[in-house]
């Protein structure tokens, strides 16, 4: 290996290491190459060594300073959601709340992986129905809330039904950036997009902007890639998803197929048996599906959930 070699060499091993050469430059000037052997070789001779064997006169690079990404906070009317029907802080004695805790529980337990079969993304749970209407958005909402109750669990809540999307709408806020943007642009990161909420350990995913092939993403390779990060990235949260009703839409077909676990709302005394049937059909793949009778009319004594 040549001299010049060597001493480029030498100058690429301290320019990784942070260590800045402010006369490497003019001395390779100087000669009408990138500098000649013996010129580069005798700066690298005649210097003297400062610290750590650097030649004095090498300045250390501090590397740059990471951006800190934090996603922005929004305050959730909690009186608001109370006179609307939903779990709020506070309010954890209600019936409501007693009756999310039999809805979680089997749920987390999956989640922490104590099922008795191993299950893939078990920390996603899609919320769905067999046809609009029938209240999955609110057990959503409250299921989310329910979680976000515990003390070790930390809750995104994702608006996933993105042609008629409800969640934001329902906790008395605007339209934000969201789920689509980040399938639309790889460069988004989660977090800008995320919020936080004031009530502690739920946070938010808005549907994002609308576009002509809003279902479609939802069966993409981004979205895939976008549910690896969240199972992963985020292990220590259990994601909720608002999905699209089953029936009318194929691509929460999809979705419900790549999560971990689906939670299934039927509207007691509306819904009919075979669109129950061909609703459950059409999750024979997913690895659990749980279902929650929602408004019912028998009396409390019986069961005590219902708006």
């Amino acid at each position: 290996m040549s001299i010049i070699e060597k001493a480029a060499r030498r100058l690429e091993e301290l320019r990784r290491a942070g260590v800045e050469v402010p006369w490497a430059e003019s001395t390779f000037a100087a000669s009408g190459y990138v500098g000649s052997e013996d010129a580069l070789e005798m700066s690298f001779a005649r210097a003297p060594l400062g610290p750590a064997g650097a030649p004095a006169g090498l300045a250390r690079v501090a590397p740059a300073p990471a951006v800190e990404r934090r996603s922005r906070e929004v305050v959730l009317d909690l009186d608001r959601l109370a006179r609307a029907g939903y779990l709020v802080p506070g309010e954890v004695e209600a019936a409501l709340a007693d009756e999310f805790r039999v809805i979680k529980r089997p749920l987390i337990k999956n989640a922490q992986g104590e099922s008795a079969a191993p299950i893939r993304r078990a920390n996603l749970i899609l919320v769905t129905s067999a046809m609009p209407g029938e209240g999955k958005t609110f057990c959503a909402i409250n299921l989310a809330l329910s979680l976000a109750m515990e003390v070790d669990k930390k809750v995104l809540l994702v608006d996933a039904d993105v042609v008629r999307p409800a969640v934001m709408g329902r906790l008395g806020l605007g339209m934000e950036s969201g789920l689509l943007d980040v399938l639309k642009n790889p460069q988004l990161d989660l977090s800008e997009v995320m919020l936080r909420t004031n009530v502690p350990k739920l946070s938010l995913l808005p549907t994002g902007a609308p576009g002509p092939h809003a279902n479609e993403l939802l069966a993409s390779a981004a979205m895939e890639r976008l549910l690896d990060e969240l199972a992963t990235r985020y292990a220590d949260r259990i994601i909720v998803f608002d999905a699209p009703p089953l029936l009318p839409t194929t691509e929460s077909r999809v979705l419900a197929s790549r999560v971990g676990q689906v939670v299934m709302v039927v509207e007691a005394g509306r819904t009919t048996r075979p669109a129950v049937a061909e609703a459950f059909a059409a999750l024979e793949s997913c690895p659990v599906v749980m279902s929650v009778l929602n408004k019912t009319r028998v009396p409390a004594a019986v069961v005590r959930y219902g708006y």
